[in-house]
């Protein structure tokens, strides 16, 4: 096996695909795709930038539901892509094409269900909705980038009984749901 000592364009191996529900300054919901997040028991640390809405929604609500979609809500995914909470839109994301929406649901075609224990709703077609509250906001990488990690523990867990495995419902059939996994600027999904 030879190796080769390069400058990956990205070091984003794969992750799944969250929809982060937040709460906007005035209340109303927001909804944000994400995959830079992983667990450990009851907690997830989500990698955000703190020019985005859902980072600011975070830190200054404390709460939010991780939304994970399952493959076949690409679209409604790729319906959110260049759209932020943040009206006047940062100098940065108008450089990259992105536009103020305020009704991310809608834009999304997904429907609000209500949580039970945090206040921002559950995007209702995702198989996997957590709720979670933040715990801690920690700096990451390069001070100038603006990125934090956002620890979250995930206080009531709502899955879809069609991807349990039958009479374990503490288990998720692998083979059942398929969620979106996004991984060096793709999405592809697991296959059994």
């Amino acid at each position: 096996m030879a190796h080769l000592v390069v400058e990956p364009r990205s070091f984003y191996f794969g992750t799944p695909v969250v929809l982060i529900s937040s709460l906007n300054e005035d209340g109303s919901p927001n909804l944000a795709p994400m995959s830079s997040a992983w667990w450990m028991r009851r907690s997830c640390m989500l990698g955000l930038s703190t020019r985005a809405a859902t980072a600011r929604n975070l830190m200054r609500e404390r709460e939010c539901v991780l939304n994970l979609p399952s493959w076949e809500l690409g679209d409604n995914v790729d319906r959110l892509g260049g759209t932020t909470g943040l009206n006047p839109v940062p100098e940065s994301k108008v450089e990259l094409g992105y536009r103020y929406e305020p009704d991310k649901f809608g834009t999304a075609q997904l429907t609000t269900a209500p949580s039970d224990l945090v206040k921002p709703p559950r995007a209702a077609e995702c198989p996997v909705q957590l709720e979670a509250v933040v715990e801690n906001v920690h700096p990451f990488g390069d001070p100038d980038a603006d990125i934090v990690s956002i620890e979250v523990r995930v206080v009531r867990a709502h899955i879809d009984e069609a991807i349990l495995v039958p009479d374990q419902h503490h288990y998720i059939d692998r083979d059942r749901w398929r969620p979106i996994i996004f991984s060096f600027g793709e999405f592809f999904n697991l296959t059994a």
